[in-house]
C-alpha cells in the first residue's frame, strides 16, 4: 500500500491518540540480543514506531541488521537519517527531511539529492519532513551548523513552521537535540500546533512523565525518545506509558 507508514500514523492520531517513537542508534544499540530485549520491551510498553539514526559512523549493513531486529516486533520502522550512511532496503520508510535551521547547505539541498536515487532504488517509503534542532551544545548541532532558535522567540520556529506547512512537508520534527539537558520548551509545539496543520514530533532531553504530559497539554502528536530507553530501560517504559495513557485535552487550540 502506497505511503502506509505515514497512514499508520495518521490514522492513529485520527483516533485521538498520541504517539510515541523509539528512537534507536545502531552505533549504541549493543548485541542483536541486547537490542531485541529493549525493543520487545519498548513495543510492549506502546511504543508505535522505531526510528533508526543518530551517529555519523552507521553503516548501511549496520543500520539493515538493527532494522531486522526491529521489525521482529512487527512495528514500522523507520530510518532518521543523520546522512546517507543509514539508509537501507530493509527499513519501511525514511523521513525525507530538511534541517530547516541549518548554516551548511549540503543539509539543505545536498543530502537530499545524493539520497533520493538510493531511495527510489531501495523502494523506501518518503515522509517529506521538517527538522528544526534548538540546542547548538548536542551533536546533531555541531555535526549539523544549526543556527539555534532563542528559547525567548517562539515566533521565530512559527515562522520555520508556516513555511515547512508551504512547502508542502507532512511532519515537523522539533528537537532539543540527542542528550540534551531538557527538552524544548511547551509554547513551541503550542504555537506551531495553533497556527500550522503539521504533524509536530518533539524529541530530545525528554526523561520524565512530567515533561512527557507538558509537551502532549502543549500540542505535540509525538513524542520522541532515545536516550533514555538506552541508559534506563525502567524509566524508558514509564516515558512511553506516559505518553500512551495521556487522555488531557491539549492547550494548541
Amino acid at each position: 500500500m502506497k505511503n502506509r507508514v505515514y497512514r499508520y500514523i495518521v490514522d492513529k492520531l485520527s483516533q485521538g491518540e498520541k504517539l510515541h517513537f523509539t528512537l534507536v542508534d545502531p552505533d549504541k544499540a549493543g548485541n542483536p540480543d541486547k537490542l531485541e530485549e529493549l525493543a520487545d520491551l519498548a513495543a510492549s510498553a506502546g511504543s508505535d514506531l522505531f526510528l533508526i539514526g543518530g551517529s555519523t559512523s552507521v553503516t548501511p549493513e549496520e543500520a539493515g541488521i538493527v532494522a531486522d531486529t526491529l521489525k521482529k516486533t512487527g512495528l514500522p520502522v523507520v530510518i532518521f537519517p543523520g546522512n546517507i550512511n543509514c539508509l537501507t532496503p530493509r527499513a519501511d520508510a525514511v523521513l525525507f527531511m530538511v534541517l530547516m535551521n541549518t548554516l551548511e547547505p549540503y543539509y539543505l539541498m545536498q543530502v537530499q539529492v545524493l539520497a533520493a536515487p538510493l531511495i527510489r532504488k531501495y523502494g523506501l517509503e518518503t515522509i517529506p519532513t521538517g527538522y528544526i534542532v534548538f540546542n547548538m551544545d548536542t551533536a546533531v548541532g555541531h555535526v549539523g551548523r544549526v543556527y539555534p532558535i532563542p528559547y525567548s522567540k517562539p515566533e521565530l520556529a512559527l515562522a520555520y513552521g508556516l513555511a515547512a506547512e508551504m512547502m508542502g512537508f507532512k511532519l515537523l520534527y522539533l528537537e532539543a537535540g540527542s542528550g540534551a539537558p531538557s527538552p524544548i520548551p511547551p509554547v513551541f509545539p503550542q504555537v506551531i500546533k495553533r497556527n500550522t496543520g503539521l504533524i509536530t514530533m518533539v524529541g530530545g532531553g525528554i526523561r520524565s512523565p512530567e515533561a512527557v504530559v507538558e509537551l502532549l497539554k502543549a500540542g505535540a502528536d509525538i513524542i520522541v525518545t532515545g536516550t533514555v530507553m538506552e541508559r534506563d530501560p525502567v524509566k524508558g517504559v514509564e516515558v512511553v506509558k506516559a505518553v500512551k495513557s495521556y487522555r488531557g485535552r491539549d492547550t494548541s487550540s
